[in-house]
């Protein structure tokens, strides 16, 4: 339902930088840097377009796919002046973009052994990388590698001119190209390099640069000679005066191998700069680079969900059942023996990307046809759904399997809402005694079994005291940030002290000594993406977070709820709540609500519901009703000042449903939306027992 159209509504969430010695070599720079499955200016699965009416409409209309129908357009023959005549771009523009076509075109009339090194060369000056000559050959990126160098042909490292060619420029702030014939400067000193999180999108944003900055802080105090790889404009990695040495380069394994050769650097580290760099780590290693902290082979049996789900039947840990599966009809066998629902987990995935929890075979068939392909080349593992079950959270720090310091954080939300979309309480206050046991002990035996040395983080499920691992991820995740500042405990700088083999001491923490707690909440940009269903699941979908503090929960969820923009409801409340036990769950706060002097509608089975349960609530028709009081109506009137729609789980996500319009209208509206019952209920508690706000130091909060 969403538009990729863009306009003057700005939509995007993140921004890449390329720096290069011509207009081509940057543009395919930038390309690759938006996403690491883009290969740079050619046509790309992201684009399809079967006619010819089809392709012509996309050239006119401006999306974040365009430049590839342009490639596409050239790739049929169409010229400039019509390409020019479809897209109004500057011809100047679409000239450069010929040229690219055209040397990938050449490119392709070679194989290896007949690719001359003129030829090479000039690809590499119009900025293709190995993996594009290695395709258009029919080669492999390391032969391309191991063929250029024998050709003589590498980068030269340039340097930012910072003084506007007045006086010589003596900065750390660099970039490669081949488009040069000498280095700016001399390698001397080994240093350590350190990769950053890229591209801000959702599921990697300032969380990672925060572990990345702390990293190469932690490298300089220790006396190592710190090397920033990143090529994000927003970030503060990216100021030259963090590091030593800073290359604003694209984060790829060609890169930062020529960046490491020619460094002759002491170590990588791919570990604070989220899934983009760990998914390195194997191709770094074999290419010859050193990796610091958990051995990349120990990552890939985390990363490789059948690899991991193998260990953890291993070592007796407990998860929900699995089974990986390479066709369709084995996941519906399976499916239908385990009971829906189930969760469909392809391997090597950001924020929950291509991840669904389905309800029926239907289910399965539409989200497998449209979402990943399922063959032996290309599995997906398929685990047993626990609804109702409470999500964990754990970051830690280990060394060489041992467990240094730790976090155990809970979600608001059930399981099935994303951890980069749950609100996260920490430390968590509503966990057994024995749960907490549990959870520790797990997070030993995986950090043990996987030998890591350095962060990792943990996601558990826990129901009637019995705990389920998920997933682990073998890197700084996105709430060490969080972690690191409620606990007043730098997690990162103990990981990269353990990386580079400092041996620090445990760090233990007493999460029992807080005096505080801290909440983090979500922040979404449903408002920019008309269209969209405001609505949480496995699927990441927040662009932001905030975090605050508090004397307990309730104090804390409201600071974090009205940083977010929530506004605490005055005059009235919209009730639709779907499942009978979201609305048993709900009817103690709906009465409080009601004693709170506010006026509380409800939907037709929600107000049949608490009706007949002598609560003093007004009815409102669903919006396809066409019937008044309708909800649609009222919303966009100004008469709600809160939302709280939580649907059927088992509803259709593509149906344009009464509760999308209702969800959609507030989002539209600005009018507040809350779509989970725990959530709900926990904020309506906190407005129940609101007091005045107390401002403390945070220095003296624990």
């Amino acid at each position: 339902r969403v538009s990729r159209e863009i306009g003057s509504a700005m939509k995007s969430v993140g921004e890449v930088m390329a720096i290069g010695r011509t207009w081509e070599e940057s543009l395919q720079k930038a390309l690759r840097m938006t996403d690491p499955a883009i290969a740079g200016y050619q046509p790309h699965d992201e684009f399809v377009a079967e006619s010819e009416e089809e392709l012509n409409r996309s050239l006119q209309v401006p999306t974040d796919t365009r430049i590839y129908a342009i490639a596409e357009a050239m790739k049929r023959g169409y010229s400039v002046d019509r390409i020019q005549s479809l897209t109004a771009i500057d011809p100047w523009f679409l000239w450069k973009l010929k040229r690219i076509n055209d040397m990938g075109q050449i490119l392709s009339e070679y194989t290896p052994k007949t690719l001359p090194a003129g030829t090479v060369l000039q690809a590499k000056k119009s900025g293709f990388s190995d993996a594009q000559v290695a395709k258009l050959t029919g080669s492999t990126e390391l032969e391309i590698r191991a063929l250029r160098k024998a050709m003589g042909v590498t980068p030269f490292v340039k340097q930012i001119d910072t003084m506007a060619a007045e006086f010589p420029a003596a900065t750390n702030y660099l970039y490669m190209t081949y488009n040069g014939d000498e280095h700016d400067l001399d390698f001397e000193d080994k240093g350590t390099m350190v990769i950053g999180s890229g591209v801000y999108r959702i599921g990697s944003s300032v969380e990672f640069d925060w572990c990345a900055v702390s990293c190469i802080r932690t490298l300089r105090k220790l006396g190592h000679r710190a090397i920033m790889v990143n090529f994000n404009p927003e970030t503060v990695s990216t100021d030259y005066d963090e590091c030593d040495e800073l290359y604003f380069e694209e984060i790829s394994t060609e890169r930062v191998m020529d960046i490491y050769e020619h460094e002759a650097a002491f170590g990588v580290i791919v570990s604070v700069g989220g899934q983009t760099p760990n998914n390195l780590a194997l191709p770094l290693e074999a290419a010859g680079a050193n990796i610091l902290g958990t051995k990349p082979s120990d990552i890939d049996k985390a990363e490789d969900r059948n690899k991991f789900s193998s260990i953890l039947d291993q070592i007796g840990v407990d998860q929900p059942d699995w089974r990986e599966m390479s066709s369709i009809a084995d996941a519906k066998s399976f499916c239908n023996s385990a009971g829906y629902p189930c969760l469909i987990r392809p391997s090597y995935v950001l924020s929950g990307a291509a991840m669904k929890v389905v309800f029926s075979d239907s289910d399965l068939e539409r989200f497998l046809a449209v979402a990943c392909e399922v063959s032996p080349d290309h599995p997906v593992v398929i685990s047993k759904f626990i609804e109702g079950a409470k999500e964990i959270e754990v970051d830690a720090v280990a060394c060489e399997g041992t467990v240094l310091n730790y976090a155990i954080a809970e979600h608001v939300e059930n399981a099935g809402v994303h951890s980069g979309d749950a609100t996260l309480v920490l430390p968590a206050q509503k966990l057994f005694v024995e749960t907490v046991r549990r959870v520790k002990r797990i997070s030993r035996q995986i950090a043990s079994e996987l030998k890591i040395s350095g962060p990792f983080n943990l996601q558990l499920l826990a129901k009637d005291n019995e705990v389920k691992v998920i997933e682990a991820n073998v890197r700084a995740s996105r709430t060490f940030p969080f972690s690191s500042k409620t606990l007043k405990a730098n997690f990162i700088e103990l990981a990269t002290k353990v990386m580079v083999g400092s041996n620090p001491p445990a760090m233990r923490i007493s999460l029992l000594d807080n005096e505080y707690v801290g909440i983090k909440a979500p922040m979404f940009s449903f408002t920019r993406l008309v269209g969209a269903d405001p609505v949480l699941g496995v699927e990441m979908a927040s662009t932001g977070e905030v975090a605050t503090f508090g004397e307990d929960a309730y104090d804390a969820i409201l600071t974090s709820m009205i940083s977010t923009g929530f506004r605490i409801p005055q005059r009235s409340v919209f009730l639709c709540l779907g499942p009978l036990e979201a609305k048993m769950a709900f009817l103690p706060e709906a009465r409080c609500l009601i004693s709170m002097g506010l006026r509380v509608s409800c939907s037709q089975g929600t107000y049949d519901f608490y009706k007949s349960r002598g609560l003093d609530v007004h009815l409102m028709h669903k919006p396809l009703s066409k019937t008044q009081p309708n909800i649609e109506d009222a919303i966009k009137s100004g008469e709600i000042d809160l939302v709280i729609n939580v649907r059927d789980s088992k509803a259709d996500d593509d149906s344009k449903t009464d509760g999308f319009l209702i969800r959609r209208a507030a989002v539209d509206s600005s009018v507040c939306l809350l779509t989970d019952i725990k959530l709900a209920t926990l904020i309506t508690e906190a407005i129940h027992r609101r007091k005045p706000m107390n401002i403390k130091a945070w220095k003296i909060g624990r």
